[in-house]
């Protein structure tokens, strides 16, 4: 166990008595209220407000927006993260930040949801996700603070898992809700389940830090010294790499399907629908069993690096796919691989923070590698695309595949977990 661990699991056990088994199941209701809150709006609710207020320039402007907002939750994660390590309030830590997060980040949709125009709407969604973000980090946060070591692929996995439920539930309440209410009934819902896990989190008042924050502190909300912290600085390379892969096929999925399978629009989208729904079941079901059964094992890397090369196979199918069926042999294996290696890694990232004192932020920067390689991908894709007469798919699949391969072995390179 690294010395992080030890602490972790020390304060853990005086928390929360040795973690209780309702504390994963808690941690997942939290997760899956604020990803209703704020993946909802991406995959559906922000299109129709932008198709409403600017219908000419709809694409463009969604962009923008979209864009905006990215930018945001890349600073946003994990400098709340380092305000919320710094948190001294009697209320706790991760409690303001929580409730104080959900709040606003209501306050955010509501403002979308009766935005005038554009400049509007753009305001409430940059304040959603600054507050959504704060969320996030503090919720990420809980696992290193109150959960021992041993048990962190279940919380890692329960994770994953409401995040991926988070979608389905979202999509499903917008087709039976109206109007406005499509935005801000899954940020009530986030908001009520947000809360309810602050409200019942053991978050003892911590001391008031001694030095003050500073421009220096500030940029170092964005950084983790990789020579004095080898282990993170690998893990968060696996998980930047990985994610660059990853996020190869979710833009281009669909033009895929019209240009290498010469399926019309109307099938590539039903094709789609299709391939989506079984690659997100599978990520959650992987999300859920795979933290368990990582848990039971006591191994980290294994999984991880399974999981990865499971990802680079899957990537690899798709590179040479001519039919509809080996596409979706691929999106099998990348809803498996992508549901195991979320929750497995998420765990082994939490055991090589450099210091529990500064969780939070630095689990802010691992979010970095999540978020970084999805602004990434759409723009050096094309770039390979372009490579040869024709697009070329094969090549841009090859090189996520590659990606994907390099971050399993980086995997090799970390010492402190088993």
């Amino acid at each position: 166990m690294t010395a992080v661990g030890a602490e972790g699991l020390e304060a853990s056990q005086s928390d929360l008595g040795g973690s209780p088994r309702a504390f994963p199941a808690r941690l997942a209701m939290a997760n899956l209220g604020l990803f209703l809150s704020v993946l909802t709006p991406v995959v559906v609710t922000l299109q129709l407000r932008v198709e409403h207020l600017d219908p000419a320039q709809k694409e463009n402007t969604l962009g923008l927006v979209l864009g905006v907002g990215a930018f945001l939750a890349l600073i946003g994660n994990p400098l709340a993260g380092r305000l919320s390590d710094r948190t001294s309030s009697r209320f706790g830590r991760r409690r303001p930040w929580l409730i104080g997060g959900a709040v606003v980040g209501t306050a955010g949709l509501t403002i979308v949801a009766f935005a005038p125009s554009i400049p509007v709407l753009l305001v409430g969604w940059c304040l959603a996700q600054l507050a959504f973000n704060g969320v996030m980090a503090a919720l990420t946060a809980t696992i290193p603070d109150h959960v021992p070591p041993a048990q962190r692929g279940l919380a890692s996995g329960a994770m994953g898992f409401s995040q991926m439920l988070a979608l389905i539930v979202g999509v499903a309440l917008v087709t039976v809700v109206p109007g406005t209410a499509k935005i801000l009934v899954p940020a009530v819902v986030g908001l009520i389940l947000i809360t309810a896990f602050a409200v019942t989190l053991p978050d003892p008042q911590a001391p008031a830090p001694r030095d003050r924050f500073s421009l220096r502190m500030f940029a170092g909300s964005f950084w983790v010294n990789p020579r004095l912290h080898p282990d993170f600085g690998y893990a968060w390379l696996t998980r930047f790499l990985v994610m660059l892969g990853v996020s190869m096929p979710m833009t281009f999925l669909l033009f895929f399907l019209q240009d290498r399978l010469d399926l019309s629009t109307d099938e590539a989208a039903t094709a789609l629908a299709t391939l989506v729904g079984v690659s997100y079941t599978c990520t959650a079901i992987a999300a859920a069993v795979g933290g368990y059964i990582s848990d039971r094992a006591a191994r980290r890397k294994a999984f991880v690096i399974g999981s990865a090369l499971m990802l680079s196979a899957g990537l690899a199918v798709l590179a040479i796919a001519d039919s509809f069926a080996m596409v979706m042999v691929a999106e099998l294996l990348l809803g498996i691989g992508t549901g195991l290696f979320f929750a497995v890694d998420m765990a082994l990232v939490t055991e090589v923070l450099p210091d529990p004192k500064t969780a939070a932020k630095d689990l802010g920067v691992i979010n970095i590698a999540n978020t970084l390689p999805q602004s990434l991908a759409p723009a050096i894709a094309p770039l390979i695309l372009a490579v040869g007469p024709d697009k070329n798919y094969p090549l841009l699949f090859t090189f996520a595949a590659i990606s994907a391969l390099i971050g399993a072995l980086l995997v090799t390179r970390i010492k402190g977990v088993s």
